[in-house]
């Protein structure tokens, strides 16, 4: 029994709480944070710790915003763009080094219609750029028509620029731009631009999927899209979201996972949507990636351009976290997709939204912003969520060296299972253990141990899932694997029918737990202080939870009972 000798006490109080759920969807609400804006496109944050904001507005002009919305200046002024339709300044990205490299890329429509990338660099002020160092990166031929020019810059993992370029305008792409790959219309493209190769002021990232094909350009990530305006990666799992706007039927939103998201074709102009357009040319189906979700042309249930968003990854609103969230420029309508066991489930949104949304924006802290295009306006998005579940306390203590303890009670109906995720920052989470629920008529308990080998602490919540797949958050609590050695039994190992407990303050109740959470004694101690020798000759041999409380608090320490 040797190793038993290590269940000395294990006390460390984390965070305790009940809370009441109302099983449903997060609700989303829109508040307003900056107005008198000029058509403002896109809202980007840098990657600097500063909070701001920055507005892209389409005649060129970029504003900067602190973190409380308060007017810092003008950034910069692109110069040499086209404005008229959909032509103008459509997008900001910022270096991911940007703290210690000060780069940022705009991209946009030149005096001639092409689409154009261009950097810059911040002046030693910060919230006004060097209109100075301009350096081209890249000029794609765009002249036939002023609509469908893409228009979305971000980086991805490993530092490479990723951008998605419209068809090239007009309609059902007639030239076949999306699907012809020498041609940089309709296409996402994926450069290098900390690396140069003359006369080009970018390089090809080795691992781009056509560098040995001679048929299509080497910086093509992806073809087959037909005006990718809005799109984004989901900042913790790296995976892609794209909303394609549509021709005269279908809107759709494209999906793919981190990893899977090169050398594929999205379709059109083959299909819109999952419905054919126009096949001549065209491969087998099986050869494009379909949506995960397209909507028709009504005003009611869908709408006429397709705007996309985010996946909120903020910690102000837990029971939003992991929903991608996209709207309809037109209509106004709003959806939000989750999901549930990898698939995809996708439910409109009711609620008065603001109107023209031309793209949603990300804070540095994770949250969500939408600007309105003809309101001149950013509103900031927030949720209010009622969840259907009674979660009595919800606990974690680190019980021995790298080991955390979690147990929560509740009262339960229709629950599917509880998904235990654990986090070292408290903003990525990854999932640690599933627990089916158990759906007693009476109070349910659960108790489990984890690792917390290589933290200091570590955070924890309950994803809690029903079993029509829907989904959502406890609150977050915080485990420190530091021991606090506090003892009051000695020993812990009991071999004699008595187990003899130090009561130093003052307890009312004293209750014994098996590992599963199954109480086999319950005793009053109230008024008994110093030495208690409490008898367990009823008690099978094994390991026992012991709990002493009061309405202050408890404390708890582990035995084992030969």
């Amino acid at each position: 029994m040797h190793r038993c000798r290590i269940l000395y006490l294990v006390f460390t109080v984390s965070i305790t709480f009940g809370c009441h759920f109302v099983f449903s969807q997060p609700t989303l609400s829109y508040r307003k944070v900056i107005t008198s804006l000029s058509q403002p496109v896109e809202i980007v944050s840098a990657p600097d710790g500063s909070n701001r904001l920055f507005v892209v507005q389409k005649l060129g002009l970029i504003k900067v915003y602190d973190k409380s919305f308060n007017f810092l200046g003008d950034f910069i002024s692109v110069p040499g763009i086209t404005t008229n339709g959909e032509r103008g300044l459509l997008s900001l990205a910022f270096h991911p080094d940007y703290k210690n490299n000060g780069l940022f890329f705009v991209y946009y429509t030149n005096l001639q219609g092409d689409v154009e990338v261009s950097r810059y660099k911040v002046s030693s002020n910060a919230n006004k750029a060097d209109t100075t160092t301009r350096t081209i990166i890249i000029t794609i031929p765009h002249r036939a028509a002023g609509n469908h020019n893409g228009g979305k810059l971000n980086f991805g993992p490993g530092g490479y620029l990723y951008f998605a370029t419209g068809d090239g305008g007009g309609g059902g792409d007639l030239p076949n731009n999306a699907q012809n790959g020498k041609v940089l219309l309709g296409k996402m493209l994926r450069i290098d631009i900390n690396n140069t190769t003359l006369p080009l002021n970018y390089s090809i990232p080795p691992d781009n999927p056509f560098v040995s094909d001679t048929t299509i350009a080497d910086e093509i990530w992806a073809l087959g899209l037909r005006n990718p305006f809005r799109w984004s990666f989901d900042r913790l799992t790296h995976d892609m979201w794209i909303g394609d706007v549509g021709q005269n039927k279908w809107e759709e939103i494209n999906f793919r996972k981190a990893g899977e998201t090169k050398g594929i074709n999205y379709g059109w102009r083959c299909y819109e949507g999952k419905a054919t357009y126009n096949t001549a040319g065209c491969k087998p189906a099986d050869q494009y990636v379909s949506p995960i979700f397209d909507y028709p042309h009504i005003q009611a249930t869908g709408g006429f351009a397709v705007t996309g968003g985010y996946v909120y990854r903020g910690s102000e609103y837990p029971s939003l976290n992991g929903y991608y969230i996209f709207a309809d420029y037109v209509s106004g309508n709003q959806w939000m997709v989750s999901d549930s066991g990898n698939t995809k489930v996708v439910k409109q949104q009711t609620g008065g939204f603001p109107r023209s949304i031309a793209a949603f924006g990300e804070g540095e802290d994770g949250s969500l912003y939408v600007c309105s295009l003809t309101e001149g306006a950013v509103y900031k998005m927030e949720a209010t969520t009622s969840v259907q579940i009674s979660i009595l306390e919800f606990a974690g203590k680190r019980i021995f060296s790298n080991v955390a303890q979690l147990g929560w009670r509740s009262t339960e109906q229709n629950i599917l299972q509880y998904e235990i995720e654990g986090s070292i920052d408290s903003i990525s989470f990854t999932r640690e253990q599933i627990v089916p629920a158990k759906n007693q008529a009476t109070e349910n308990i659960y108790q489990l141990a984890l690792s917390m080998r290589g933290a200091q602490k570590k955070f924890y919540r309950l994803r809690i899932v029903n079993k029509d797949g829907k989904w959502d958050y406890s609150k977050t609590i915080a485990v420190n694997n530091n021991p606090t050695w506090i003892s009051f039994i000695f020993p812990n190992v009991i071999r004699t029918r008595l187990m003899t407990t130090y009561i130093s303050d003052a307890y009312d109740n004293l209750l014994i737990y098996t590992i599963n959470g199954k109480l086999m004694m319950h005793k009053s101690v109230r008024g008994f202080k110093g030495r208690v020798d409490i008898p367990v000759a009823n008690l099978p041999k094994g390991m026992y939870l012991v709990k002493i409380a009061n309405k202050n608090g408890y404390m708890t320490q582990w035995i084992l009972v030969e």
